[in-house]
């Protein structure tokens, strides 16, 4: 019966797409559980989707949570790492080592997510998130706390399983939810920014190994969540199955963990519909360049500031050394999460491609900001320009990313949704190397 199903899908009424003359939109004449209209005419197809889309929400909402929250466990105790090892610049150098082991394999997994299953990539990603967590604590607990170069060393290879693990899972989800609902997008990439102000507000009321083991807890639930409860939702299933009319391969495991068959043999896959022919990467990125060119630039200049800047250079303060990085970190964190919520008004929403561009390249006015503040204002300023810097993060990512994907194909938003990633991670690690510039003509910097 499921192929049955799988070959009604196929057999659909191909409607040219306004953004290439070779991407096309699918319309079933017949599918069975996810019922679909189609006018005749000079009227217009009109999908019905089916239910389950706030269900789903939630679950992207805690999928983005567990996407980054080891990571941000990490940044969170960085005041412990510089008790531990104040010589060796932890914030800065953890996150230097994160990002290039992040971006390399962002981009060989970016370069082949055509013949990638998806279902694998992302369940791999969250269990490598939970290990690695779990291996932070182990070294903590062998080393009774101890500093030295050698356990610096042991935390640095795990930072560097960290890396490997979000270009798995931030490519894979990203690319999955490219060419489904823009609020599934939305409510990922707010749960990104939900692990930031969880771990810090767990860090102030709790012990550094109470929240890794919590971190670790959210790690497997994402693994359950995603790997029962999320493909069986009906418009998940829709999305997918309608990818999966249009060529995509990435989906195919997705679907058969919901009950769905794709046809496994030649006899079968002869009577289906021919896919279109996709766009390749190049075409992609050459369409999407100011996007991509966005979101490097976006996390360019944040990066470039946060966190390091904030453990390191915040000027004169009243505030204990101790806290007073953890505040300025708390309020990026929680302006970046309110910030990707202010799209789904639509009012609210920048959408012109050219204003996006302008808004990118206005942020670099924060780099002198920061510089004359640091060195004249006190905290009062350096507050409101990190929470600043947290409020345009946010939301100009959610921005990018929701807009981009429209009106292709499911397998060319899935390409262009992991290309997206690629450049994100590329303008982080740019971000972190150009961090170390804030310590020229620093005393004892290095």
């Amino acid at each position: 019966m499921h192929s049955k199903w799988f070959l009604e899908l196929t057999s659909a009424t191909r409607i040219p797409d306004s953004k290439s003359s070779v991407t096309p939109l699918f319309y079933c004449s017949s599918v069975k559980g996810l019922a679909m209209t189609i006018a005749y005419g000079n009227h217009a197809p009109t999908p019905t989707r089916p239910g389950g889309k706030h269900k789903g929400i939630i679950v992207c909402w805690f999928l983005g949570l567990g996407s980054l929250v080891s990571w941000n466990s990490m940044l969170t105790i960085g005041d412990y790492y510089y008790c531990l090892f104040p010589k060796y610049h932890p914030s800065r150098v953890l996150t230097l080592v994160y990002q290039p082991f992040a971006l390399g394999t962002m981009a060989i997994l970016a370069y082949n997510e055509a013949k990638i299953n998806t279902r694998k990539r992302n369940i791999a990603g969250y269990i490598l998130f939970a290990a690695s967590t779990l291996m932070l604590m182990v070294v903590d607990l062998a080393t009774s706390g101890g500093g030295g170069i050698g356990p610096f060393i042991g935390i640095c290879a795990i930072v560097a399983a960290f890396g490997v693990a979000d270009a798995h899972v931030q490519g894979g989800m990203v690319g999955d939810m490219a060419f489904m609902c823009p609020e599934f997008m939305q409510s990922f990439f707010a749960g990104l920014a939900a692990s930031g102000a969880l771990t810090y507000a767990l860090r102030l009321i709790t012990k550094a190994l109470l929240f890794l083991g919590i971190s670790i807890f959210l790690e497997f639930l994402c693994v359950l969540l995603y790997a029962y409860l999320f493909p069986k939702l009906p418009i998940v299933k829709y999305y997918r199955s309608k990818a999966a009319s249009e060529g995509s391969k990435t989906v195919s495991a997705d679907l058969a963990a919901a009950g769905i068959q794709t046809p496994a043999n030649q006899e079968q896959a002869a009577d289906v519909a021919k896919p279109p022919e996709r766009l390749s990467n190049k075409q992609l990125l050459f369409q999407n360049i100011d996007y991509a060119l966005d979101l490097y630039l976006i996390y360019v200049l944040t990066l470039s500031i946060f966190p390091g800047f904030v453990f390191e250079n915040t000027g004169k303060h009243k505030l204990s050394n101790k806290w007073y990085p953890l505040v300025l970190i708390a309020m990026y964190n929680v302006l970046d999460l309110i910030s990707r919520y202010i799209p789904l008004v639509p009012s609210l929403k920048l959408e012109s491609r050219n204003g996006l561009l302008i808004a990118v390249l206005s942020r670099f006015l924060l780099i002198p900001a920061f510089y004359f503040t640091a060195k004249y204002g006190d905290q009062g300023w350096m507050i409101f320009l990190v929470s600043f810097l947290g409020l345009t993060n946010g939301y100009l990512t959610v921005c990018v990313l929701t807009i981009a994907p429209r009106g292709y194909t499911g397998p060319e938003a899935n390409a262009l949704g992991n290309l997206l990633v690629l450049f994100l991670l590329g303008g982080i690690f740019s971000g972190v190397a150009l961090d170390w510039l804030w310590l020229i003509g620093k005393k004892k910097a290095f």
